[in-house]
């Protein structure tokens, strides 16, 4: 079953973020077995937010164990200390069948 890293940011130094971590990321991230699905910024909160213009960021991975094998890597703990000091970070991992799966594989309860 695909996993989704779901990463919600509040910037406090944009560009620093830019030049360091988002140039090194991107290719570890197509190493380790994940794409890209959602890159965005100023987001607005309809409901619990915790900033005014939240960025986003969705990843897919193959499986759970690829997503850690990736999060623990000795290759991003050292990207990830590029983002220190640049904005405050909440990082979600989720197990999920594909968004566009065929209902029947869809959770039964869905959030709201």
């Amino acid at each position: 079953m695909p996993t989704y890293m779901i990463i919600v940011a509040e910037f406090t130094d944009r560009p620093r973020f830019l030049a360091g971590y988002a140039a090194v990321v991107p290719p570890l991230v197509r190493r380790f077995g994940g794409r890209y699905i959602v890159r965005g910024a100023g987001g607005t909160f309809l409901e619990g937010g915790w900033c005014d213009q939240p960025s986003a960021l969705v990843s897919e991975w193959p499986s759970r164990e690829a997503a850690l094998r990736f999060w623990n890597s000795p290759e991003y703990a050292a990207a990830r200390e590029l983002r220190a000091g640049t904005g405050r970070f909440q990082v979600l991992l989720i197990d999920s069948p594909p968004p566009d799966g065929p209902p029947e594989s869809r959770a039964d309860e869905q959030p709201g």
